[in-house]
């Protein structure tokens, strides 16, 4: 079948930033209908995917309201990790046939991407990529494991190796760990040979976490109902020996980090992964500058001896690109050999995104969330 008999389809389009995630998805995105692709209108390396999953991810929400640093201008489509099948292959592309089943690299296409990609958006039916983007996917993995792998995995790789070195018997408390990347993190660590303490506020997501491969789980819920965090420093300094952990992992930023510090061994690495927790940080509406910005304790820096090191994938991936053939090539390589396998806990059709990525934003997903076209 070619291109031009594919039928008409639909796709989700944010018209305008919002002042936050949950006023541009109630307000100001919408489905609408979508005509398939016409090739006449494509390059000669370009690929129509008929996109059967697509990735509800942190970042897609936090596009939506421009605060995130990589922003598509208005109005596009969401969803910037998406599997399917090929639909049509054009006279450059190699390697690619009708039927394939691939998932689409998030760095080369899609709203994360910064060239003329950036337009197509998972959250549809149907999506263009140039062919070095459309990968096919490793063996063993579905669809909707497939949308769930490079951002979430790369992300636990640069976080934890590049910038963390994290070694063979070390520590690593890893927050957020129910979270799509978090999670990630606790299986790339276990691959590296690290012993996991993870973090959640959940006793029933984190025992999917200890299924999943954590050795040790801390609901930081404080026990008198208040909000906030538990005190961490004694739990985690009594699994570790009275030594603290050598690495800390964290995407949810705001209170728990200064309580990570406490938790770290004199001359540790705290990795600044996130902060899922204070998503104002940034300006609503596209708006730059943090007039929230999150702040840590210069004494428990210096007086432990601590390593802070910021863990911006992309940003470090645009700013040095060798840093990324080993890491993709690694993950694939586990994915290939059945040695990550992506967990996702929510499924919805394309027709409730709202609700898919309303139920990302109350922390009510375990691993990755998907919608379906």
């Amino acid at each position: 079948m070619s291109a031009l008999d594919l039928p008409a389809g639909q796709r989700v389009v944010v018209a305008a930033f919002g002042d936050d995630p949950v006023q541009a998805i109630e307000q100001l995105a919408a489905l609408e209908p979508q005509a398939a692709p016409d090739p006449a209108t494509l390059a000669a390396g370009d690929v129509i995917v008929a996109v059967q999953s697509a990735s509800v991810g942190w970042v897609d929400l936090l596009m939506t309201s421009g605060q995130y640093q990589h922003m598509p201008e208005p109005p596009y489509t969401p969803g910037l990790e998406y599997a399917g099948v090929v639909a049509w292959v054009g006279s450059d592309a190699r390697g690619l046939g009708v039927g394939d089943e691939v998932f689409v690299d998030p760095f080369l296409a899609g709203p994360r991407s910064l060239g003329a990609y950036r337009a197509y958006g998972g959250f549809a039916s149907y999506a263009v990529a140039p062919w070095p983007a459309v990968r096919r996917i490793p063996r063993g993995l579905s669809v909707d494991q497939a949308c769930n792998l490079l951002g979430n995995y790369e992300t636990a790789y640069h976080c934890l190796v590049t910038r963390g070195r994290l070694a063979a018997g070390e520590t690593v408390l890893i927050h957020g760990a129910s979270g799509s990347t978090g999670l990630a993190a606790v299986h790339v660590a276990k691959l590296l040979g690290a012993t996991v303490i993870a973090t959640g506020r959940s006793d029933a997501k984190l025992a999917i976490v200890r299924a999943e491969g954590a050795d040790h789980v801390i609901n930081t819920t404080r026990d008198d109902g208040a909000s906030g965090v538990c005190e961490l420093r004694d739990p985690v300094k009594a699994l570790t020996g009275g030594r603290g952990v050598d690495v800390v992992y964290d995407g949810v930023g705001g209170e728990i980090s200064i309580e990570s510090l406490r938790c770290l061994r004199f001359g540790g690495r705290f990795l600044v992964v996130g902060w899922a927790s204070t998503p104002a940080v940034a300006k609503g509406r596209g708006g730059r500058g943090a007039p929230n910005a999150n702040q840590l304790p210069t004494n428990l820096i210096m007086m432990k001896g601590i390593d802070v090191l910021g863990c911006p994938t992309a940003i470090a991936t645009v700013n040095d690109p060798q840093l990324r053939p080993p890491r993709l090539a690694q993950v694939l390589a586990w994915a290939e050999s059945g040695q990550i396998r992506p967990h996702v806990s929510h499924v919805f059709p394309l027709a409730d995104f709202k609700r898919a990525m309303l139920a990302k934003w109350r922390g009510e997903v375990v691993g990755g969330c998907v919608v379906h076209p």
